[in-house]
């Protein structure tokens, strides 16, 4: 039997997973709340309490960077939830009686719950051409995120990076010139792309629109983003009847199209693109209505041939948000 976790900021995903074949079974999962708890121990305590299973390998996709000591163990410290201590693969593993436990990179996760995934947990925005090579994953939620695959002996090696911290270079638009020029003054430094493409992001495009008086920001809108718990969902749903949300919606996808573009570049990824995260799924018509992959498409003038290389690459919006547990399942299966 596999212990497999997605270890996030806010939530903590946990499941009982048996290897079958080349899939991983589902047996038990439960979510927690991770500010909740002084430890991630402590929740794994909590579930294995209720379960009733001899655990052979455990592996967790842990939102955070992972390091390794002098003897190979990987380690991670939480930024997201200061209470939390450091968490250790040892440590982890006398919870199982010390039997093997893994930590991934949640992207890395992510990567390999690609293999899991079904023709309906995927959103199709571009068919292109299926060839085997690398993949790469771009997500959009509360960060940015990005992994590559690596195709080698006819297998795919994730490779985790920070590429979303990586610097904003605007397309040849005027109004992403203005955004960057806008965030520059506003941070004050280098504007990562991460402060544009993702929750944080959708409200900075917002509140630069506004500033640049794009359009005026109604009452009742101002009311609600006051209120709200979550203010990119809120500009996201008021997208198609407020100017502004709409606008800032555009420029949000238009910006997302165009890094997906580079990584495409970046990578050589002809075995396809994937968009992870929690924010495409939410916003699947405007994803769907062409202004993502034309900007994915939108490379350099002078050489229209890279424009072809990136139409003929497949893309494809995971829909299924518990591929970064089954990743985690399906790394720890692989090591039985």
């Amino acid at each position: 039997m596999i212990l497999a976790g997605d270890v996030g900021g806010t939530k903590t995903h946990l499941g009982i997973f048996k290897p079958e074949n080349d899939k991983v079974i589902s047996l038990i999962e439960k979510k927690y709340a991770s500010q909740q708890y002084d430890s991630l121990e402590s929740l794994i305590n909590e579930f294995l309490a209720h379960v009733n299973a001899d655990i052979d390998a455990a592996c967790f996709g842990i939102a955070g960077p992972i390091g390794t000591d002098q003897e190979g163990k990987r380690y991670c410290q939480m930024t997201n939830i200061k209470q939390w201590p450091l968490i250790t693969e040892t440590n982890l593993s006398k919870l199982i009686k010390d039997k093997p436990v893994s930590f991934l990179n949640d992207m890395e996760a992510i990567a390999y719950g690609i293999s899991q995934l079904g023709e309906q947990d995927l959103e199709i925005l571009n068919q292109g051409k299926l060839l085997e090579g690398n993949r790469a994953v771009i997500a959009a939620g509360t960060g940015l995120g990005k992994v590559k695959l690596l195709w080698k002996d006819n297998e795919h090696y994730p490779s985790a990076s920070e590429g979303g911290h990586a610097n904003f270079a605007p397309s040849y638009d005027k109004l992403q010139g203005k955004l960057l020029a806008y965030l520059q003054e506003k941070i004050q430094g280098n504007v990562g792309i991460e402060q544009i493409l993702s929750g944080n992001g959708l409200i900075n495009i917002y509140q630069f629109l506004k500033a640049e008086k794009y359009s005026q920001e109604s009452v009742e809108l101002r009311e609600r983003i006051k209120q709200a718990y979550d203010v990119a969902q809120v500009i996201s749903e008021s997208a198609k009847e407020d100017a502004l949300c709409k606008k800032a919606l555009d420029l949000f996808v238009s910006i997302y199209g165009s890094v997906a573009g580079d990584l495409a570049l970046d990578d050589k990824t002809v075995g396809g693109i994937y968009i992870g995260g929690g924010i495409a799924p939410k916003i699947l018509e405007k994803m769907r209505d062409g202004s993502f992959m034309r900007c994915f498409t939108a490379k350099e003038a002078k050489l229209p041939e890279f424009s072809q290389f990136n139409a003929d690459i497949p893309v494809k919006i995971i829909m299924n948000d518990k591929i970064g547990l089954l990743g985690s399942a399906w790394y720890a299966a692989k090591s039985l």
